[in-house]
């Protein structure tokens, strides 16, 4: 298996129990999380080797959070300590007719201050086959921005398989500089590219017509755009792009296509009725399709792989999907029954 680095922000989640309101409950459970370390996690989990990229303030949130991520196999060895504060975020489980909600406190945490320097990027990416990032780092700042695109750019030079989670987040881009101005510039060193059809919109300013949010994704819709994004972006040789069907907070379909040169894919739904918790699963989706390409070596047994592992993730509280491969396979082979294993 290929080394993985992965470069982003180790976050604290608070989140009242159960399914409270955030103001109504007068308890806080924390959690560490966030897309990149969720990514990590679940590599880790899997069998990769990971190393961790961050910038992470010293003290003991900073040396907590890297804590966590060390438990889990991930490597901390290339996190640099410097900064004030660790970003937080708070997420509230919705219900029925009633949504889920994130609320950031991101400013001036050590990622949104950093500048480009302040990591070396050929000592951390040396020995690196897949690098990994999401939109939502560079949406945290300029710093973050110029970071992540100097990280792709000598990726790229350097031979290593380049992926970007598009990730976007509509309440953290507000420093002047606008999503697709940034991420195309990231994604036009990138190999792969991860997304739901409304971060291909609105990230990439490359629009589908015929979906309409929270409804059934038009699969022609689905399929016009990512031939647009693989058009828009030659050094791209596959998008792969996650499905919700949103019929309530607790009742989803869930499922995925890719294109690559060669065509467009259609991977299988799952049904998802009672949600313990969806943060995260586009994480799992992505960690799932990386390993699913090392594991299988096909495009399309990869998404199979991803859908099963992101799937398993609905079911697990916390940003972390914390399933080990021979459960995703036991999901792809059928076994969604749920029964007791003795």
């Amino acid at each position: 298996m290929r080394t993985v680095a992965v470069f982003g922000e180790i976050l604290l989640r608070l989140s009242p129990l159960g399914k409270e309101r955030l103001f109504q409950s007068s308890r806080l459970e924390a959690r560490f999380g966030g897309a990149e370390a969720n990514v990590a996690v679940s590599l880790t989990l899997f069998g990769h080797q990971v190393r961790y990229i961050s910038i992470v303030p010293a003290g003991e949130f900073g040396d907590a959070a890297l804590a966590e991520l060390r438990r889990f196999g991930v490597g901390t060895d290339h996190v640099v300590r410097q900064g004030t504060r660790l970003g937080l975020y708070f997420a509230e489980t919705g219900a029925d007719q009633r949504p889920s909600r994130v609320f950031y406190d991101r400013e001036h945490s050590g990622i949104a201050d950093a500048t480009p320097g302040v990591i070396g990027w050929a000592r951390s990416l040396e020995g690196a086959g897949w690098f990994h990032v999401s939109g939502i780092t560079p949406a945290t700042g300029p710093g973050p921005a110029d970071l992540t695109i100097e990280a792709v750019s000598l990726a790229k030079t350097m031979g290593i398989t380049v992926s970007v989670d598009l990730n976007y987040r509509a309440k953290l881009w507000k420093y002047g500089r606008t999503a697709p101005e940034i991420m195309r510039e990231i994604v036009k060193n990138a190999d792969i590219v991860f997304a739901n059809e409304e971060d291909c919109q609105k990230a990439l300013g490359i629009e589908a017509g015929g979906w309409t949010s929270g409804g059934a994704p038009d699969p022609i819709a689905i399929e016009d755009l990512t031939r647009r994004v693989m058009e828009a972006f030659p050094n791209l040789s596959k998008i792969a792009v996650s499905l919700r069907e949103s019929r309530s907070a607790d009742n989803n379909g869930w499922s995925g296509v890719l294109r690559n040169r060669e065509g467009f894919l259609r991977g299988p739904k799952h049904e998802i009725r009672d949600i313990v918790d969806r943060i995260g699963s586009g994480d799992a989706f992505a960690a799932g399709f990386i390993h699913g390409l090392d594991l299988f070596g096909e495009d399309v047994k990869a998404l199979e792989f991803a859908l099963a592992a992101s799937c398993l993730k609905h079911s697990i509280p916390g940003d972390f999907n914390l399933v080990a491969e021979k459960e995703v396979l036991a999901l792809m082979a059928g076994d969604r029954s749920g029964r007791v294993q003795r």
